[in-house]
């Protein structure tokens, strides 16, 4: 199958991520949002970023001028742009409910020879393509925070996927210069069932008084060799978004230890989301 269009749903950080990499590619994107605001932030954002990116280039490479890769991009509100599309990236926070009203929402416009990718860190691939008409064309793409900048996308394949499903799906990674690691479906995968914990425990650390904030950091960083320490990286993908993932991993589990920290639900609570609102468990310039 021959991608030559790309919807991505939702204008946030992740989705604006996707869409670069796929115009990055040379592949044609509909960006969608349904918030105008959104879309204009997005399209801002999106030209600084390859703005930055152009000027901290190696010498004599090759880069395309931001102008000329925007173009790819076309952004709307309407779900009606689907019908075009080859392959759809969903980018909805990790709500599960969110994620099936807007699979309702798709339903009449979705191309029956398309590929049905969920940008989902977290909740089964299997349950959110029981809501979709052709669950064989369903399969979860767990994109990591910068999209551009990172070299591997956690691949899930659902009970239904087919193998045409995944083939197309890794193809299409490849092309954007992406490893796809595949794996099977229970909820939080791989990655987040094992990097929830360990952010969720160095807030409880900070919680009781064992250590501060940096301090926990800088022994992932200078004693593991890790580039980010667990509180760095829950910034950075978003406190929220962890609070959530973890609610669905304990929801699906029912197993204490994926019980959301308090210190933690109180920050997202009081609004410190982390770098999106500048300031979590560190402060930010935005």
């Amino acid at each position: 199958m021959d991608i030559k269009q790309v919807a991505v749903i939702g204008a946030g950080i992740m989705g604006r991520g996707v869409a670069e990499a796929l115009a990055v590619a040379g592949i044609a994107v509909i960006l969608i949002d349904r918030e105008e605001d959104v879309l204009q932030q997005s399209r801002e954002q999106l030209r600084n970023d390859l703005r930055m990116r152009a000027l901290f280039r190696q010498t004599g490479a090759s880069v395309e001028e931001p102008e000329a890769i925007l173009e790819r991009i076309e952004w709307t509100t309407h779900l009606e742009a689907l019908n075009e599309a080859d392959f759809i990236v969903e980018n909805v926070p990790e709500v599960t409910h969110l994620k099936k009203e807007l699979y309702q929402q798709m339903a009449p416009f979705l191309p029956e020879s398309c590929v049905i990718a969920l940008n989902t860190s977290c909740v089964s691939i299997t349950e959110l393509a029981s809501g979709i008409h052709w669950p064989e064309r369903v399969i979860g793409v767990h994109f990591m925070n910068p999209v551009p900048l990172i070299a591997a996308v956690e691949v899930i394949r659902g009970y239904h996927t087919s193998e045409d499903t995944l083939n197309v799906t890794t193809s299409l990674m490849g092309r954007l210069g992406k490893e796809a690691i595949v794996v099977n479906d229970l909820p939080g995968f791989v990655s987040n069932r094992i990097s929830h914990l360990m952010m969720n425990e160095a807030a409880f650390v900070v919680q009781d008084q064992v250590a501060t904030v940096r301090e926990v950091d800088d022994i992932f960083k200078k004693c593991y060799g890790h580039k980010m320490g667990p509180l760095e990286t829950a910034d950075l993908i978003g406190l929220d978004t962890v609070k959530n993932s973890l609610e669905v991993l304990y929801e699906s589990y029912q197993d204490s230890k994926f019980r959301c920290c308090p210190l933690l639900k109180k920050m997202v609570d009081a609004g410190l989301h982390g770098r999106k609102t500048g300031e979590g468990f560190y402060q930010y310039h935005i």
